[in-house]
C-alpha cells in the first residue's frame, strides 16, 4: 500500500484546490489557465489531441465550457475558424452552462447542441450538453432521448450513464429502502453489459448513493436510515465488486478515474470499512469531488477531510 499522505497541517494549499472539475488532467489544467485569459490556440491543440476518446473529450470539453468566459472566447475561435467542429462544440456546452446559471436560455443551449451534432455526428459531447441541459429544464421523456443518442455513440459513456443514475434515483422517493427500485436495475444492467475493464463496473456503487441522496433528503439524515441503507446484502455485494474490480484494473488512465475512487471511498465509510476507504483515499489525493460528499445536505469539503481524517486516522 502507498504510505499515507502527509498530515493536514501541511496539506492546506492542496486541499484548497479540492473540487477542481478538471480532477487529475495536468494537462487540461494548464490548457485552462491559458483558455481563461483569451488564448484558444492550445484548447484547439488539446482537443485535436484529444480525437475520439468520446469520454475524455467530453470531460475537457465540459470543463472548458465551464469557465466563465468560455462563451467569448469560444466565438473569437469561431470567428477565426468558421467550420470549426471543437469550437462550434465548445461554443454549445457553454450556452448550456449559461442557462444552468440563469444567463442564457434553454433554447438558445439546445439549438446550439444541435447545430453542434449535426456538424460532427459522431461526437456524443453536443449530446452529453442536451443531456446536462434536459436534466435541469426537460422532461423525463427527452432526458431518456438524449441519453440514447449519447449510447448511440458511446456505448459506455461514463458522464451520461452517471446523469441517468441520478435521474433515476429520484424517482418514487416515498417507496423508501426498495432493494428493487428501478436504478439498481438499469446500474446493473449497465454494467454488466460493459466489458470487464470499464469503469461502469462501479455504476451500481453510484445507484446505491444517489439513491441514499433522495432518501436522505426526504426521510431525514439519521444514523439508523445510513446503517439500514449501506448494511443490505444486496448493498455488501455491490460495494464487494466494485472495490475487487478497483485491485483487478483500477483504470488510472480514464479522465473520471477520481469521481469514481470518491463515490467508493464514500461507500467504503458508509458501510463501515475504513481500511479500504483509506486505500481509496491514497489514490484520490486532492482530486475530491463535491458528489457524493454533499448528499445529503453537508459541506463537501468539510465533510471530505471529515471522512479522510477518520478513514485515514489522522483526525
Amino acid at each position: 500500500m502507498s504510505p499515507p499522505p502527509p498530515p493536514l497541517g501541511r496539506a492546506r494549499k492542496r486541499d484548497a484546490q479540492l473540487f477542481d472539475p478538471a480532477l487529475c488532467d495536468n494537462e487540461l489544467v494548464d490548457v485552462r489557465t491559458q483558455f481563461t485569459q483569451g488564448r484558444w490556440a492550445r484548447a484547439r491543440s488539446l482537443l485535436v489531441s484529444t480525437g475520439d476518446d468520446w469520454d475524455r473529450r467530453g470531460h475537457r470539453l465540459v470543463v472548458l465550457a465551464e469557465t466563465p468566459a468560455a462563451t467569448a472566447w469560444a466565438r473569437e475561435w469561431l470567428l477565426a475558424e468558421p467550420e470549426s467542429a471543437d469550437a462550434v462544440t465548445l461554443l454549445a456546452c457553454a450556452a448550456v452552462f449559461n442557462a444552468l446559471r440563469r444567463k442564457g436560455t434553454p433554447e438558445a443551449a439546445e439549438e446550439a447542441c444541435r447545430r453542434a451534432a449535426a456538424l460532427f455526428p459522431a461526437d456524443p459531447t453536443p449530446w452529453l450538453g442536451l443531456l446536462l441541459l434536459t436534466r435541469a429544464f426537460g422532461t423525463e421523456e427527452e432526458f431518456s432521448r438524449h441519453f440514447d443518442q449519447v449510447r448511440a455513440r458511446h456505448r459506455e459513456h461514463h458522464h451520461a450513464h452517471h446523469l441517468m443514475v441520478s435521474k433515476l434515483a429520484e424517482r418514487a422517493p416515498a417507496a423508501g429502502h426498495d432493494p428493487l427500485h428501478e436504478v439498481y436495475d438499469f446500474a446493473a444492467w449497465a454494467a454488466e453489459e460493459s466489458p470487464a475493464d470499464s469503469p461502469l463496473a462501479v455504476l451500481p456503487v453510484i445507484a446505491h448513493a444517489e439513491r441514499y441522496r433522495v432518501l436522505a433528503s426526504v426521510h431525514g439524515h439519521t444514523p439508523d436510515r445510513i446503517t439500514d441503507h449501506w448494511s443490505g446484502r444486496r448493498a455488501r455485494q455491490v460495494l464487494r465488486a466494485a472495490f475487487d474490480w478497483w485491485l483487478e484494473w483500477e483504470r488510472e488512465d480514464h479522465p473520471r478515474n477520481r469521481v469514481d475512487l470518491n463515490f467508493l471511498a464514500h461507500a467504503k465509510l458508509c458501510e463501515g470499512r475504513p481500511a479500504e476507504a483509506a486505500a481509496l483515499f491514497h489514490r484520490i489525493g486532492s482530486h475530491a469531488t463535491r458528489a457524493p460528499w454533499s448528499y445529503p445536505d453537508l459541506d463537501p469539503h468539510q465533510a471530505f477531510l471529515a471522512a479522510r481524517s477518520a478513514a485515514l486516522g489522522t483526525s
